[in-house]
């Protein structure tokens, strides 16, 4: 039980508040739980209502600590890439080490250097993220730990973002108790999960993290993220045309778009994709309906991807990846693609428990902090584990009974039923 690493990972995006408990066990990553709580306290520009947000973050822990029997803690946090900026530099020190060997404190020394750069009184350094390593004149991307050397080299990308949404962010979840163990930037967290950053060594990759109320554009150039933009046209814009056209709530809306629309088809069938009861009358949509009813919001939203995109795509060889809510949407990606020119595929997660595109930033986090673990050598965990051991040992020993036996099963419905009793 001691070798387990178990983390929390909380993404806030326009909608919702996503929490992912997961575990780290013999090189395996597992998701313990899922929890996603609607709010709306949040934009892609700032935190218009702290107290949803704070109330959301709140239910969802109350959530989870109600299915796993220990109290949340530390919780790694991701933030929308709205008005990210990105400061790189070389940073350079004197190896230390009396047998002249680079040691992980070089590492650090070289980071607090670069981290000394002033960015503004604008921004709050985000990220810091070692690009390259250089010794001996030979570049890297591994930590050269233990290689002889005089010098150390480390090409740094300092990742900020503005200062006022950042503390806002991490006030609203300090507002209910949990401390932010590291902070990550969303289009950076599912480049790690999506592995992005080795996708875009030899050629541009875009990023569309398509939420509902906006969409967020990353660049990821030569293995490392470049920029990002918000465009305020998302999910929600293209179901709005069945809110208008139907008086559908937006949740259901969504739902009908993602996973009954398909607008690559050749030909729509008459058959119902959703039937209601409106008073004493019984009203439904068809695929044909549907498709006709939502295709001039999804063909714009197209036309500002791709005046968006064009001057990348001039600029070499471009794929383009669409995950977050709207990478559930059936044969999207080649819609754009025609419009695009050039490959375009929905990212969805294959961790049993997260396969969904709207969890690949918060699972990215996972990731994303224990890449950083060598560096910053951080070992904490994000819950009460003595709480939490004594829950899984006590559940463990009622389902052996008298019979001495442990069966998956057992365990299996111990975890899963026990806590709702």
């Amino acid at each position: 039980m001691n070798d387990k690493q178990i983390y929390a990972a909380l993404e806030i995006s326009d909608h919702e508040v996503r929490m992912i408990i997961g575990e780290f066990f013999n090189t395996r990553f597992n998701i313990i739980k899922v929890e996603r709580i609607p709010c709306s306290g949040i934009s892609a520009h700032g935190v218009e209502d702290p107290e949803a947000v704070t109330n959301a973050i709140n239910k969802a822990c109350i959530d989870a600590e109600r299915m796993i029997s220990a109290k949340i803690e530390r919780v790694i946090l991701g933030m929308p890439s709205a008005n990210m900026k990105r400061y790189s530099l070389k940073s350079s020190v004197m190896v230390q080490g009396y047998d002249g060997l680079v040691s992980i404190e070089d590492i650090r020394a070289a980071i607090r250097k670069a981290e000394q750069v002033n960015i503004g009184k604008n921004y709050a350094l985000i990220q810091t993220v070692c690009v390259k390593y250089t010794v001996n004149g030979i570049s890297s991307r591994r930590i050269p730990i233990g290689e002889k050397a005089t010098e150390l080299t480390i090409d740094i990308d300092l990742l900020c973002a503005d200062r006022r949404f950042s503390f806002d962010l991490v006030n609203c979840v300090e507002q209910t108790g949990l401390h932010v163990m590291d902070l990550y930037l969303d289009i950076y967290a599912v480049a790690k999960e999506a592995a992005l950053f080795e996708q875009a060594v030899d050629q541009n990759v875009i990023v569309l993290k398509m939420e509902r109320e906006n969409t967020t554009l990353g660049l990821i150039t030569h293995g490392r993220i470049n920029s990002a933009m918000i465009l305020d046209e998302g999910l929600g814009t293209i179901a709005g045309a069945v809110v208008e056209t139907y008086g559908l709530n937006t949740v259901d809306s969504c739902e009908l778009v993602k996973y009954s629309a398909q607008l690559t088809k050749e030909h729509y069938s008459n058959n119902p994709v959703y039937i209601w009861q409106e008073g004493s009358d019984a009203r439904k949509i068809t695929e044909k309906e549907l498709c006709e009813c939502i295709r001039p919001k999804a063909e714009g939203w197209v036309a500002s991807i791709e005046k968006l995109c064009r001057p990348i795509l001039q600029a070499g060889k471009t794929a383009v990846i669409i995950t977050g809510e709207g990478g559930e949407m059936q044969g999207f990606s080649s819609l754009l693609q025609d419009a695009l020119k050039c490959e375009v595929k929905n990212y969805i997660p294959e961790t049993l428990g997260g396969r969904n595109a709207g969890l690949s930033a918060c699972l990215g986090l996972f990731y994303a902090y224990k890449d950083r673990q060598p560096i910053t050598g951080y070992t904490d965990n994000s819950l009460d584990m003595d709480a939490f051991i004594k829950s899984v040992s006590y559940r463990e020993k009622k389902e052996l009974g008298n019979t001495g036996e442990e069966t998956i099963s057992r365990k299996l419905k111990g975890m899963f039923f026990e806590a709702k009793k």
